[in-house]
């Protein structure tokens, strides 16, 4: 596992984060008459708009460590209405799909997170 030392700062992801977030956002906003042709295609629209969740997330996660404060659920419950509104800009149902593959996204983020700090736990613990 790589030390904090070889990891992305806090700015630099903070950095990323939003320009993909503005990339993806604009490209949606592009194909959005596309995305609301038909059924799969408004899946799919949902599941960008997922994408948009975890950029945002990331986000403002990286801007309040930046900050100095904790990240707490008020920033995923922001990151998911940015990410729901954008997936309103395309279709209605874009909205539901877009909520249901956030919400599988948080629940792996979570699970990967978890898995991180008990190898940390472990290493403290061994040294």
């Amino acid at each position: 596992m790589a030390t904090r030392s070889h990891l992305t700062n806090a700015g630099n992801s903070m950095l990323y984060s939003f320009l993909l977030f503005v990339i993806t956002i604009s490209l949606q906003q592009m194909y959005k008459e596309r995305l609301a042709s038909s059924e799969i295609y408004t899946i799919l629209g949902g599941f960008i708009s997922s994408l948009l969740f975890l950029l945002a997330l990331t986000f403002i996660g990286n801007l309040q460590e930046s900050l100095g404060t904790k990240t707490g659920w008020g920033a995923v419950f922001l990151a998911e209405v940015i990410a729901a509104a954008a997936a309103g800009a395309v279709h209605r149902v874009c909205v539901t799909t877009c909520v249901l593959f956030s919400m599988a996204i948080l629940y792996e983020v979570n699970k990967i997170s978890g898995t991180m700090h008990q190898q940390t736990d472990f290493k403290k613990k061994a040294s």
